[in-house]
């Protein structure tokens, strides 16, 4: 990757800016008891934060949540999905409305995931080849094609500040050989992206598949590292493997992936998850696990997940978490919340949802602050001490 600027280790603190084709990237500290990084992120629509969590606004909007409630529990950036918005209300329509910042009324940066995990996600309604991948609309059935061509022009008329690459993400679980076969795939239609990419004020991240084996994980992320990209990706993670496993996955790739680019893991969320994260050394993470959870009720506290809809809550007047101070938290207790999820009430999933997502941007507020004072490695420890887990261990 192009790169401009100097490198200065001052303890913990490394002074490293890279400039990109469509956003720049600088590596601030690096913790030094884990391999757990601090880093900025600017884009065309502004800077982020990293480590960050991603909310996801599937359909151009986070689900119970206005775009001015997004920034005030502290969102930098948001992921919106490809496929659902080629199919409703159409990338050709989002780009004559001006592209998805002024369509969904949202003026800081966007990601778009490529739609290959929906896509390979329908099975029977799907076939795939080298080309790209057939496949019929989960909403009327009709027929749809996507190449790596295809899901970039729709990504560019969409106009979100980081675009992803088209990729196999493979089932779990799957034979060895067909891993290796989809991981290859994967490659030759990253390297048809990166050729079919025009927009310069767009960034595009490549994704590493390989399944659950470490060294087809090494041996994507050597081939999408030599194709080059503005960063990286680990998809195919979070489809039904064990938790171990999937920490394996990032510690097989983090000492491949480049140290002057993001790292981005696709699709995880439970809050241990992206602590492992972390850890491991990636920067961007993003799921539906906040918001989705929160619509059914279930809640995340500083101790552990709560169930609001348990009937020991329905006389309760303490707040969610006593440790937060979010606007749910400053004024309703669990008892009305309790109250207004089993009436059904559409409050719920607003202020379940404002609660779950302030939980979860300000846990990687943390995260960056204990980055920045060097003592990450004790956060994780009391992050688990809290909860009364105990830390995943890595030979």
């Amino acid at each position: 990757m192009p790169q401009t600027g100097s490198c200065a280790d001052t303890n913990n603190y490394v002074v490293r800016e890279v400039r990109l084709s469509a956003l720049t990237f600088e590596l601030i500290a690096k913790d030094p008891g884990s391999q757990a990084r601090l880093g900025s992120l600017t884009t065309t629509h502004g800077k982020i934060e990293t480590p960050i969590f991603m909310p996801v606004g599937t359909q151009a909007t986070v689900k119970a949540m206005t775009p001015e409630e997004l920034v005030e529990v502290g969102s930098q950036i948001i992921l919106a999905n490809t496929y659902h918005l080629y199919l409703r209300p159409g990338h050709d329509l989002v780009a004559r409305m001006g592209g998805l910042h002024r369509f969904m009324h949202w003026d800081r940066p966007i990601l778009t995931d490529s739609g290959g995990f929906q896509v390979f996600s329908l099975g029977e309604l799907r076939k795939i080849s080298e080309e790209g991948v057939q496949f019929r609309s989960h909403i009327d059935g009709s027929k749809h094609f996507i190449s790596p061509e295809v899901s970039v022009a729709i990504q560019e008329a969409l106009g979100s500040d980081i675009a992803m690459c088209f990729d196999e993400c493979p089932p779990y679980p799957a034979e060895y050989d067909y891993v290796k076969k989809s991981l290859e795939l994967t490659t030759r239609w990253a390297r048809r992206c990166k050729e079919a990419h025009r927009r310069p004020d767009q960034a595009l991240f490549g994704i590493v598949q390989g399944g659950m084996h470490p060294e087809l994980r090494r041996e994507s992320a050597r081939q999408i590292i030599d194709i080059g990209f503005d960063g990286y990706a680990l998809g195919g993670l979070s489809v039904g493997e064990e938790r171990e496993i999937m920490y394996d996955m990032m510690q097989a790739c983090s000492d491949i992936l480049p140290e002057n680019g993001p790292r981005y893991i696709m699709g995880i969320g439970a809050p241990e998850d992206l602590i492992e994260g972390v850890n491991a050394g990636f920067d961007m993470f993003d799921c539906v696990m906040p918001t989705r959870n929160a619509r059914n009720g279930a809640l995340f506290t500083s101790t552990g997940r709560i169930n609001i809809k348990a009937a020991i809550y329905a006389e309760d007047e303490g707040a969610i978490d006593a440790a937060c101070d979010c606007y749910v938290c400053r004024n309703y207790s669990r008892a009305y919340l309790r109250h207004l999820y089993r009436s059904q009430e559409i409050l719920a999933s607003r202020l379940n949802t404002w609660h779950n997502l302030h939980f979860y941007l300000n846990l990687m507020g943390e995260v960056r602050r204990a980055i920045a004072q060097g003592r990450f490695a004790q956060f994780r420890k009391e992050f688990y001490a809290k909860r009364a887990m105990a830390e995943p261990v890595f030979g």
